[in-house]
């Protein structure tokens, strides 16, 4: 069984790998504190949105981490920690709003939830919001770093939703003259050189 994604972490952020083999992986919020390698990941997560989906994506891809110890102060309005707590408790409604987040924009879009649920089952929290004592954080990684087997089932690959785009357009008019030979198609706002010819 793989426990570890390639190329883990999978989605580039704020944080940093440390010993992929370790079972705690540390969020420091709105804390920069200086890394300790003896957990899997460390890492800020500052908003409640797009920075809880990469910690709940870089978590799922690597088996091995069954501890997400939450320190460090909290970023105003967003309440990441507080955030990332009534996630694992609650889930999220229909509309993808974390369920008793308080956060100013507590939405997971880029994330079903069979990823939630593999995280919800995969980690038990330690709610340590307001630690900055890094020789405290030390001890807690120490811990529990070697406390359980990796979950179960192999790491969970999430792939990326795909941004739209729009087809290649040859545009060699436009309706708007801006200058000289130079239009503008104002319904794909492309700006164009027209040939005078």
């Amino acid at each position: 069984m793989e426990t570890v994604a390639f190329g883990w972490p999978v989605v580039k952020g704020d944080c940093s790998a440390g010993n992929p083999d370790s079972c705690i992986a540390v969020i420091t919020l709105a804390s920069s504190l200086e890394p300790y390698d003896e957990a899997a990941m460390w890492g800020s997560c500052k908003t409640e949105n797009l920075g809880a989906e990469k910690i709940i994506i870089n978590t799922v891809s690597n088996s091995n981490i069954r501890y997400l110890l939450i320190c460090g102060n909290e970023s105003r309005g967003h309440l990441a920690g507080k955030t990332l707590v009534a996630l694992h408790k609650n889930g999220i409604d229909d509309n993808g709003r974390i369920i008793g987040s308080d956060g100013a924009i507590p939405f997971i879009e880029n994330v079903g939830r069979d990823v939630i649920d593999r995280f919800q089952k995969q980690v038990t929290l330690i709610e340590r919001i307001g630690l900055v004592d890094l020789d405290e954080i030390r001890r807690i990684v120490d811990e529990y770093k070697g406390k359980e087997d990796p979950y179960y089932e192999a790491a969970f690959v999430v792939e990326s939703a795909k941004k739209k785009c729009r087809p290649a357009m040859d545009i060699t008019s436009g309706d708007i003259m801006i200058s000289g030979d130079v239009m503008l198609d104002s319904s794909s706002g492309i700006v164009c050189e027209v040939d005078s010819n």
